[in-house]
Parts: C-alpha cells; structure tokens; sequence
C-alpha cells in the first residue's frame, strides 16, 4: 500500500490530540433517501482547476446513505463476514520490489499536525502509522469507544467496495453524489447556497482557523471527524455531504491513466474536517481530490447507493 512506501520514513508514533467536543448532537438520522434523478451542471469555474469545465449531465434515480457510514455500522460487516480491511493487511512484497520487506506492515495514514506555526511542508502534517486501521483510527492506543457513531475511516476504497456490496448497494460516481450534494441548487457555490460558511452558525465539520497550525473548534469538533447528522440537513436530508471525511466514489480521478497506474486514484468527495479556507477549500460539492489509491487514511470515509 501507499502508506508501506513511507513508514520508514515517517515513524510508527502519532500525537494526535482529541480534544473533548463542545457540541451537542441531536438523534442520528437513519436510513436512505430516495432521489428521482435528473439533470444538473456538474463541475464549477474559477475555484480548482480540475473542478471544470463546467458540464451538463443527468443520473437516473437512485437512493443514498443519509450519512457517512459509521464506526458501529462497518463493525457489523466484519462480524458478520470476518473481513480483513487493507490496512490490517500485510502488503504483498511483489507489489512493492523496491522497499525492504522490514517495512512492509500494516499501517495507514494519520493527520498528526503541523510541526511548525505555519509550515508549508505536507510531509509535517502527516505520518504513516504502523497499526492505525479502522478500529485504530489514530493508532494503538485509540479505539473506538465512544466513537460509535461517526464515520469508519481508515478504509481503502476497496474495503468501502465490499462493504457496499455486502448490503446489496455500490458506491456513488461523481455525478450521483455531487447532484445528491447539491440538494437542487444547481450552480450553487455550496450545499446551502452562494453564502460563506460562517463559524459562528457552523453548517459542517470543518477546520476553522488557519490550516494546519490552529483550529479554534468553533464548529464543536477540534481536529477530529463528529457523529454523524451533528449538523442540519441539506434540502434533500442528507447530513454531512460537505465536511466531516471526504466520500469514496466509483469514479477515478484521472481517467486516462492506465491501470495498474499509482496515480490512478479513485476519487473522493465532499471535504473533510481538514478543510480550510486558507489552504484546500474543497468542502464545496464541486470539489474533487484523489483518494490515496492503496490505502486509507484518518479523514476518509464513504456512504453508499441503490440505483433503479
């Protein structure tokens, strides 16, 4: 996996501080909604360039997860099928030729912070962590207890895969989720409308303050993902389609990569509780990054779909 290629490089500890939230959840939503399909304009100019052009497309109906799947709700899948997800897995040496099978153990990627007030280096703000995995999310040393109800991270694509197909469903393309998103305001800057996100009144889990060096919390949830459905619904019922842990998709984020390709990655949706203004500004339903193409990560996670 893509976490094995650094873990020499980058340890196998995390500091990873889990500040106490100071915002109260109501009831998790539960279920599906059922969305007729349609036409709308996927895509949007003038934010990143890999968000455009701007096009016209149409989805058929199908039904959505009202929320990122949880901790609890992936924990039944492995009870009742014993699934190994990637990151519990030992990569297999013939995958990976060129690093020393010493390194090659089961460890997945951990946001961990700035080193320094400011730092420009990504490499700072991540770690791979040998034994971080979806009942780890930050390590040993973490669990889950308490932590029933928000999103499993720590999942590959293909762990989401199977996970979706193990309830008869599949997960999103781009243009399910992202019309899902945008709850019928098409060309909207963000789930809710054009109005900027205001940290006071916070519509999402997200980073406020300056990315990666502080993050006031103001939303409840400091450096961490929150339960699901902690905040108000879109116009179609759905809850943290923007922020909290970036989606899983079908779609891969570059498509004329061959397979086999490590940049082949599939794509992600939605933002997470990392995003800020000042540095990716991707909790919008435009927004598009690639998931890491082997590996989970500590602000990944997914929902799933019904078509027909």
């Amino acid at each position: 996996m893509l976490a094995a290629l650094l873990l020499g490089a980058c340890g196998g500890q995390t500091a990873v501080e889990l500040a106490e939230p100071t915002r109260a959840c109501p009831a998790q939503p539960t279920g599906e909604v059922r969305l007729a399909g349609g036409t709308f304009t996927l895509g949007a100019a003038g934010q990143h360039e890999d968000e455009g052009p701007p096009r016209v497309v149409s989805v058929g109906p199908f039904s959505i997860d009202r929320t990122e799947v949880t901790n609890a709700q992936f924990a039944e899948f492995v009870k009742a099928t014993g699934y190994v997800t990637l990151a519990e897995r030992r990569p297999d040496p013939a995958l990976y030729p060129d690093v020393p099978p010493e390194r090659l153990k089961p460890s997945s990627l951990v946001f961990v912070g700035a080193k320094a007030l400011g730092s420009g280096d990504a490499s700072l703000w991540w770690r791979v962590v040998e034994g971080a995995s979806w009942k780890h999310p930050e390590g040993p040393g973490s669990d889950l207890k308490g932590r029933e109800r928000h999103p499993v991270v720590q999942v590959a694509y293909e762990d989401a895969l199977a996970y979706a197909k193990w309830r008869g469903r599949d997960l999103p393309t781009e243009a399910e989720w992202e019309f899902a998103a945008r709850a019928g305001l098409d060309g909207k800057r963000y789930e809710w409308g054009d109005e900027r996100p205001n940290p006071k009144a916070p519509r999402a889990n997200t980073w406020q303050g300056v990315f990666p060096a502080v993050d006031t919390a103001d939303d409840g949830y400091k450096a961490r993902t929150a339960p699901v459905g902690c905040y108000a619904p879109s116009a179609y019922g759905l809850s943290d389609m923007t922020g909290n842990v970036w989606e899983w998709t079908s779609g891969w984020y570059q498509d004329g990569r061959p397979p086999g390709d490590p940049l082949r990655a599939h794509l992600v949706k939605g933002g997470s509780f990392l995003c800020a203004d000042n540095f990716c500004y991707r909790y919008r339903p435009s927004a598009r990054q690639p998931g890491p193409p082997d590996s989970g990560s500590s602000h990944v996670g997914f929902r799933t779909v019904k078509r027909g």
